[in-house]
């Protein structure tokens, strides 16, 4: 019951569990094909996603990662192999998708106005201008292709907005109501009665946690939905520094002691949760559909010999930044 986790930054761990052993668009595959010429990494229809268009992404992950955790994973001999695959698997899942929502849009006759093409190439230039010579060889790109990835990233958002418009915004703060925790919890049934009996017996808590919970971590921070739903019950009635009785599971057992019983921060950052799950339904009603009558081929050859690279002259991760400073909307 590591739920505390949604409410802090990601360990790098957590970022090895992701496996993305396919690219994909949401459920959807691309399918290999050797019907490819140049540089095509992968094709959705007509359109053609490029290498150097590729590595600009790929790039901005891996530096992003870097900077993020503030060490240089790529040097962990431990983590290289699967950390490369993660982000070169998370690069091609991303563009695929953006690429499939692009096709989406225009069947729905959406489009950037000329406002928003002009921001685009604003963006574009930016971005492209902070790069150094290094940077540029490395990636092999051009001010077009950036240009090119910006406008699939507009034309994208613009989809969501348009599909997730009827969505109800409100969110009440039960609904979205995180506490603070301590827990026990414990797998078979004699150890629960042992805690149980020493908690009974006006045993200190969290000394009692030191000597029995067998989870992750004693404090604990979680809404409504991210707990099974007889802990829920049990803890949302709880008041500041009650402690419930044992509570089972189809995991275990466990044991509760309330410590804010209503943490104003982490629920209004629980409403953002909730209301883009929303959208995300709402979207992925059409946008899975849509995807079962899409044709995608992937050029697995060219894409397997990519490699990720550390060098020090290398360092661009502001691509997003650039993005949502021009194209917000």
């Amino acid at each position: 019951m590591r739920t505390d986790r949604k409410w802090k930054v990601l360990a790098i761990c957590a970022l090895l569990l992701v496996n993305l052993s396919a690219c994909k668009m949401g459920d959807a595959e691309l399918v290999v094909s050797s019907d490819f010429i140049g540089d095509e990494v992968f094709k959705i229809r007509e359109e053609v996603c490029t290498l150097p268009q590729a590595r600009v992404i790929l790039t901005n992950y891996q530096n992003m990662y870097a900077t993020m955790y503030g060490i240089d994973l790529w040097e962990l001999d431990s983590l290289e192999q699967d950390l490369e695959t993660y982000v070169k698997d998370l690069t091609i899942s991303r563009l695929a998708q953006i690429m499939a929502m692009d096709d989406l849009a225009k069947e729905k006759e959406i489009s950037l106005t000329n406002e928003e093409k002009s921001k685009i190439k604003r963006a574009a230039k930016d971005y492209f201008d902070s790069l150094n010579e290094a940077e540029r060889d490395y990636m092999q790109v051009r001010q077009s292709d950036i240009e090119k990835l910006y406008t699939r990233y507009g034309l994208a958002n613009k989809l969501y907005t348009f599909l997730t418009q009827g969505v109800d915004d409100e969110v009440s703060d039960e609904e979205a109501r995180v506490m603070d925790a301590q827990q026990i919890f414990v797998l078979d049934k004699k150890k629960a009665k042992e805690v149980e009996q020493q908690l009974k017996e006006g045993n200190d808590f969290l000394a009692v946690a030191n000597l029995y919970n067998e989870a992750a971590d004693t404090d604990v921070s979680f809404g409504k939905n991210d707990v099974a739903k007889e802990v829920a019950n049990k803890a949302f009635a709880l008041e500041n520094d009650q402690v419930s009785g044992k509570i089972k599971t189809d995991n275990g057992f466990y044991f509760i002691k309330c410590i804010n019983h209503y943490d104003q921060d982490k629920t209004d950052a629980n409403k953002s949760v909730i209301l883009e799950n929303r959208r995300k339904e709402a979207f992925d009603d059409v946008y899975q559909e849509f995807l079962t009558g899409l044709s995608s081929e992937f050029n697995e050859k060219v894409w397997q010999s990519v490699r990720v690279e550390v060098n020090d002259e290398v360092k661009t991760d502001k691509f997003f930044q650039v993005y949502e400073k021009y194209c917000n909307w």
